[in-house]
């Protein structure tokens, strides 16, 4: 967009726009350089593809397909102690390739990497992905590869919470409490701590929760925007509390401004077909919160 109209800035105020550098809307200023999400195209030309992520997705247009089992985790309660870090663009962490995901129609197995976050301001909405045009507080991918042909092949399992919009849990979901509490410690960029030890399964739905979800082809969701992506978005919820939703709006970017509205807007679906399992239903409750997995195929850069 043209900052001058947008952001109504004095006209002596000049632009130099680095085409390796990128921000969220939160953080574009006029005297931010930083090339804001409807300019990620200049930071990485993939950005500007016909296959982009994130998307919203219609239900009613959603087909059903026979190929999307049940998933089978293997490893999942395996205990591991990671490392959660302050990335400049979001919260990550890293956790060791001893957990694989296989089944619901993926070619291959494939390992588990890291997770990291996208939420909005204070709890509010903040998930990438939408439903029927509801955006959810919070999305928690977790990725995951193996290297197949000289290219690396990667799942993410998104997560969403509750809202202060929909639905926001009366108590704190204490499986969270190691992350939130690692929150204090990791505010400024680069910062990082060590989690007590936990396991994958703590942070996802039970197995049987896991059989309802859309597929659908895309990209990732930050810069370099690889259109080599399967996602699988799940119906079934993981609450959090809005003191747990409203830490992470206490982290800070680069440049020290409030961490916020971490996530980039839906992309056209281009007239890309999004699939739904058996278990899935076409109508979403204003209550249901959403879980996304996503399966990347060739992932070079995560940010």
């Amino acid at each position: 967009r043209d900052c001058l109209k947008i952001m109504k800035c004095p006209h002596h105020i000049s632009f130099s726009l680095s085409l390796s550098d990128w921000c969220y809307q939160s953080q574009f200023t006029c005297a931010q350089e930083c090339n804001g999400p409807d300019k990620w195209n200049h930071a990485n030309s993939a950005c500007a593809g016909k296959s982009q992520s994130p998307i919203n997705v219609v239900t009613r247009k959603t087909l059903k397909d026979e190929r999307l089992t049940p998933f089978e985790f293997t490893n999942y309660q395996q205990i591991f102690r990671g490392t959660i870090k302050n990335n400049g663009h979001s919260v990550q962490v890293a956790v060791p390739h001893l957990s694989t995901i296989s089944g619901g129609g993926l070619p291959s197995t494939y390992k588990a990497v890291q997770f990291h976050l996208h939420w909005g301001i204070n709890g509010g909405p903040g998930s990438e992905h939408t439903i029927d045009g509801e955006q959810y507080p919070m999305e928690v991918p977790y990725q995951s590869f193996k290297k197949k042909k000289g290219s690396v092949l990667a799942i993410c399992v998104h997560l969403s919470s509750s809202s202060s919009f929909f639905f926001v849990s009366n108590s704190a979901n204490r499986k969270y409490d190691s992350i939130v509490s690692a929150l204090r410690a990791i505010k400024n960029t680069n910062a990082n701590t060590s989690l007590p030890p936990t396991s994958l399964a703590q942070l996802i739905p039970p197995e049987h929760n896991l059989t309802s979800f859309y597929r659908y082809r895309g990209s990732l969701t930050t810069p370099g925007c690889i259109e080599a992506v399967v996602w699988t978005l799940f119906e079934n919820p993981i609450p959090l509390s809005f003191d747990q939703l409203r830490a992470f709006s206490e982290l800070k970017f680069r440049d020290g401004k409030p961490m916020v509205g971490t996530f980039r807007p839906v992309q056209p679906l281009n007239g890309r077909q999004v699939y739904r399992s058996g278990g899935a239903v076409l109508l979403v409750s204003s209550n249901l919160l959403m879980a996304a997995l996503a399966t990347a195929l060739g992932l070079s850069r995560l940010y």
